[in-house]
């Protein structure tokens, strides 16, 4: 009698293959299939929970869920699908190729590559113990192993657009970082040189008044100009333009120590045709070395000696700024860590220690800033 049923359901639908890919067969065998109404009832039940589950599961891809809740959920869902199919008949073996996909789409790659075929061997297994089942599985199989492995690549397609978002956001993050700490550093060897220099210079005019107006209103001048050329240099530094030159530094470094007291001995010549970079980085760091000479050393000398050399790795251009003064602790602080970072992006090092006794028998601090000038890392 069974064997009738059956003959008698498949007479009324269309051929397995053109239907094995729609929940259009368990439904027109819930309606047209012969089934008694608490059959009918249960088997609607059935496919109602089989479709949410599987929505859910599906539409859940993008989200971290726990490997073996997931794992139990699709042997479930493949239970279910076990016991419709025996129950109700071969129409209903069409839910093998929803629990692939899910299983494909909810699953990670590593544990889906065996779900998939164990998915299609259990929808195999399933066709041949039914009656009639072998006139389905041929338009099942590769629908179930098609649509499960295509699950997978949309799932690795979908975690690889939320990482690129993440990576994007993350690139954007660190850009910003960079911009505050380029303008850091910037504003603090701007500022650093051009306030030290101020107030050295207004220190020296309040030393001359009442006695010597005149040379004190010459200093008092000269704190106007540079006053204006930092608002200058600020302005630029903002607008990201301003790139210091080692043509250019060297004068201003010559009125800082001369101000100060001390006696700047600095090369005439200075090597010209360097990369526009790393002579940057070389000026901030004879502006950097200078300002802590003012600052720290309580020297009465101050030598500054800048060229190029042959190494065993190439050729470099060395900046060295040594004073007399009094060496203290080497603790690095804002201005040499913006100058480390500096050199470290055209490839150089900093070096920066207590400098030990010149030919004069005093001892001193010793700046070494080394870029080489072959092809940057």
């Amino acid at each position: 009698m069974r064997q009738a049923r059956y003959r008698k359901v498949s007479r009324n639908l269309p051929a397995p293959a053109g239907r094995a890919l729609q929940l259009s067969a368990p439904v027109t065998d819930l309606i047209s299939g012969g089934h008694p109404l608490g059959v009918r009832l249960l088997g609607w039940l059935g496919l109602a929970v089989f479709v949410t589950w599987y929505l859910t599961l599906v539409f859940r891809t993008a989200r971290q869920m726990d490997t073996r809740r997931v794992l139990f959920s699709v042997t479930a869902l493949a239970a279910q699908a076990t016991l419709l199919s025996l129950t109700l008949g071969r129409e209903w073996l069409v839910l093998f190729v929803y629990v692939a996909i899910s299983s494909g789409a909810a699953l990670p790659g590593e544990v889906s590559r065996w779900t998939v075929p164990g998915a299609t061997a259990l929808l195999t297994v399933t066709a041949l113990a039914m009656p009639d089942g072998k006139a389905y599985l041929a338009g099942l199989l590769i629908p179930a192993l098609m649509g499960g492995f295509a699950m997978v690549g949309v799932r690795a397609m979908i975690r690889t657009t939320i990482e690129l978002r993440q990576a994007r956001a993350t690139v954007a993050q660190l850009a910003a970082n960079e911009e505050r700490l380029r303008m850091a550093r910037d504003l603090h060897d701007l500022l650093g040189h051009s306030l030290s220099l101020i107030t050295l210079k207004s220190e020296l005019a309040g030393r001359m008044l009442p006695g010597r107006p005149e040379e004190a209103a010459r200093q008092v001048a000269d704190i106007e100009q540079v006053s204006r050329q930092a608002l200058v240099d600020v302005r630029e530094a903002v607008s990201g333009y301003r790139r210091p030159t080692l043509p250019g530094e060297p004068a201003g470094a010559r009125t800082a120590l001369t101000a100060a007291g001390i006696l700047a001995d600095l090369p005439s010549h200075w090597p010209g045709e360097l990369p526009e970079e790393i002579e940057s980085a070389l000026a901030w760091a004879l502006r950097e070395a200078v300002t802590n000479v003012v600052r720290h050393s309580g020297a009465r000398r101050c030598t500054v000696a800048l060229g190029t050399q042959q190494t065993l790795a190439g050729p470099v251009a060395e900046l060295t700024v040594t004073d007399e003064g009094t060496p203290g602790p080497c603790t690095p602080g804002n201005g040499l860590t913006g100058l480390t970072e500096r050199l470290t992006a055209v490839g150089g090092t900093l070096t920066a220690a207590p400098a030990g006794r010149s030919e004069r028998g005093r001892a001193g601090f010793r700046l070494e800033a080394r870029v080489p000038l072959g092809s940057r890392p």
